[in-house]
């Protein structure tokens, strides 16, 4: 999956799946390739259908170009092409669900608060040798 999408700059950039890495991410690259940021998630082993979003960072170098919106968006209609229900522990993902749940859910969405099952399994990923 490689989606096409203009920042606010009017500079053009894609957002990619990556399964390459220990985790797994949704990244945001400029046209020349530079990584410039990653939304990162764990798909439960024990839970088939949920996504568990738990960190996003955008390099400081491409901040305010809207990107980390761009990202948590194509991540979320992701999770709706899909099937998934989305489980936001990072506060990104979690700030844009509070404000926009509604939107999301009559769109197909589906997504539910963190347990502390959903904290320990991102505990444990990161700690199992992930890229966050």
């Amino acid at each position: 999956m490689t989606e096409q999408h203009t920042d606010r700059t009017g500079a053009p950039v894609s957002i990619a799946l990556d399964r390459t890495r220990a985790v797994s991410a949704y990244t945001v690259s400029t046209q020349d390739g530079a990584l410039a940021g990653r939304a990162d998630f764990v798909d439960p082993p024990g839970a088939p259908g949920e996504r568990v979003f738990f960190h996003t960072e955008v390099a400081p170098e491409f901040g305010g170009r809207g990107l980390a919106g761009l990202l948590v968006r194509e991540a979320l209609a992701d999770a709706v092409r899909g099937n998934l229900t989305v489980v936001p522990v990072c506060p990104l993902f979690a700030a844009h669900l509070k404000k926009h749940g509604e939107e999301y859910t009559a769109g197909g969405g589906r997504f539910r608060r963190p347990r502390p099952a959903d904290l320990a399994l991102v505990e444990e990923t990161v700690r199992g040798g992930g890229d966050a």
